[in-house]
This record gives structure tokens, sequence and C-alpha cells, in this order.
């Protein structure tokens, strides 16, 4: 029965030592003799042969890895440390067996942190303490990305970085005085242009005021020029109106007289006929209430104004009759017409 218990024994103690647990988000490659097998396991529980066979799990989420105390070197000698670096990173499954196979196990102090501190001081050398610090720190981490980046894409395709974040580089404290001081003056220099800023814009909006008052005034002068324009105009044109129209009515009653005249030199024309002259001054003698014959006619008798212009418009035979009534004048002894 010994035998038999130590037998059970040993053989536990050799299941227990081939069974193995891979975690989730990670894939388990093997090693024997120091070789790596051309096996990959899930995550679960697995069997190896114990003593020879060896296993590592390989992460195949994203995990950050941190790089800390980095030394960087200015172009001006100054040597500053950069207390951590965290670059997050995802490895493809697919991509798990050539990289530990090219980088073992442990790729990513190969791949990312002597990466990171070789493009670190390359960045720093290429620039002063002055832009390293401040002037283009929130470019390092851009910067340290697409560099590991493109080396990762020919060298572990497969092994992505997703970011990177840089801490403030720990400086000299004499220099970091000197920084502190300067971003002192710069906020009073900062707090005194936006004070300028405001005296200006102060000014600017009166200036815009005293523009919009002047403008309105003007406008409103403008507006009531060209309305005592407009009432010069109207008045001129109901003038010119006015004007036209009397002229239209001067014209039209001249018109009218001048066809009225017309038209009764027509009728003469047609009416003053010698029967008609001979008929009318037969009628204007007969109206006379005296008639006076003879050749010495007192001088005080004037004579009719109608009696005087139908004799004058008698014919030749009109005053041959005169004539054979004693060569005498016709008066008429009543009233001048």
């Amino acid at each position: 029965w010994g035998a038999l218990a130590g037998a059970a024994s040993a053989a536990l103690l050799l299941l227990g030592a081939a069974l193995h647990q891979v975690p989730e988000g990670h894939l388990a490659v093997y090693y024997r003799g120091g070789a790596l097998l051309p096996r990959l396991s899930g995550p679960g529980y697995h069997l190896l042969l114990p003593f020879v066979t060896t296993q590592r799990p390989v992460q195949t989420t994203l995990q950050t890895d941190e790089v800390k105390n980095v030394p960087c070197g200015t172009s001006g000698g100054v040597m500053i440390y950069i207390d951590r670096i965290e670059v997050v990173n995802f490895l493809a499954p697919q991509a798990v067996y050539d990289i530990v196979r090219n980088y073992t196990a442990d790729y990513d102090k190969t791949l990312i942190f002597n990466k990171i501190h070789h493009e670190l001081n390359q960045f720093c050398s290429a620039h002063t303490l002055q832009e390293v610090y401040i002037e283009l720190f929130d470019q390092i981490d851009d910067n340290l990305k697409h560099a590991l980046q493109r080396d990762l894409d020919v060298m572990a395709p497969g092994l992505t970085v997703q970011a990177v974040r840089v801490t403030k580089p720990k400086i000299p404290e004499a220099i970091r005085r000197n920084f502190e001081l300067v971003e002192t003056e710069k906020t009073k220099l900062l707090i005194a242009a936006e004070k300028q800023k405001v005296v200006e814009q102060e000014a600017e909006t009166e200036r815009r005021k005293a523009v919009i008052e002047a403008e309105k005034v003007a406008q409103v002068a403008k507006i009531r020029y060209q309305q005592k324009v407009m009432e010069t105009l109207t008045g001129r044109r109901i003038s010119e109106l006015e004007n036209a129209a009397f002229l239209a009515r001067e014209k039209t009653r001249a018109d009218a007289k001048y066809y009225a005249a017309q038209k009764e030199a027509i009728s003469n024309k047609v009416k003053l006929t010698p029967a008609y002259l001979e008929l009318v001054k037969y009628q204007a003698v007969a109206t006379n209430t005296k008639l006076y014959f003879g050749n010495s006619l007192p001088p005080s008798l004037v004579l009719g104004t109608c009696a005087f212009n139908c004799m004058a418009a008698s014919t030749a035979g009109h005053t041959q009759l005169l004539s054979k009534t004693g060569g005498g004048h016709l008066r008429h002894g009543g009233s001048p017409l």
C-alpha cells in the first residue's frame, strides 16, 4: 500500500506540474529545451510536459508600458530627466508567434523601452531647453508615437501604439527658478496687454458709438434734405402742371376766338354783297331823325358813325347819288355813336 500511495502522489504532482492556466486576454507560448514551439494556447486550462516544456503568457489586449527616469540632453548641453513615459500599445493575436520568435516574450523591452530612450534623446538633442521644456513640450507625445509606430510597422507588424503620455521634465533647480521668473514676467505682460486691450476696446466702443451717432444725424439730415428737395420738386411740378393747364386753356380760348373770327370773316365775306350793303345803307338813312342838305352845313354837326361807315362802304354809285343831291355832306344830327 505504501508504494501505491507513493505512485499516486507522484502522479498527482506530475499532473499538477503539467496543468497550467492561461488568463483571459493572453496567449500562451511554449518552450522546450529553450526552443520556441509552434504552438499557442488561448485562455483556459492546458497540459504540457512537466519539467521539459515551459510556457509564457503574452498579453493580447491593451496594455500600458511605463518607462521611468529617462535622461535627455538638450542641444545646449543641459541634462534633464523625464520622470515617466507611458506607452499604450496593443499586440494582435495573429502576430504573437512571429514577434515572440524574433524578440522573445519580453519584446516590449526591445521594441518599446529601448526605442523610447533613443527617440527621446534624438528629439532633445535637436532642440533647446526652452523648446523642450515649454515651447515644444506639447509635441513630444505625438513625435514619440509616430516615431515608434513608423519603426514598428517595419520591425514588428501587428504591434500598434495607441498613445504616448510624457510627464513634465525635471530640470536643474536654478534653471527652474529662472523659468518661473520668466513665466511670472510673461504673466504680468499678458495682464498688462489684456488691460490695454480692454482700454482699446472701450475706446473703440466709444468711437463706434460716436460714429453711429454721427451717421444717424447725417442720415436724418439727409432724409430731411431729400424731403425738402422732394417738396420743392413736387411744388415745381405742380406749378408746371398748373401753368400747362392755364396755357392749354388760353390756347383753347384763343383757338376758339380765332376760329369764331375766321368763321365770322367767312360769313361776312359771303353775306356782304353789294345788294346787302345797299339794303343796310337805306336802313341807316331810314333811321336818321334829321337830314340836312346844302353846301354850307354848320361845322358843329357830327356825322353818325353808322351812316358814315355805311356810306364809306358803299360803291361809287352811292357817291354819285350824293353828288346829284346838291354836292353837300350828309350828317346825322343825333348823338355820336
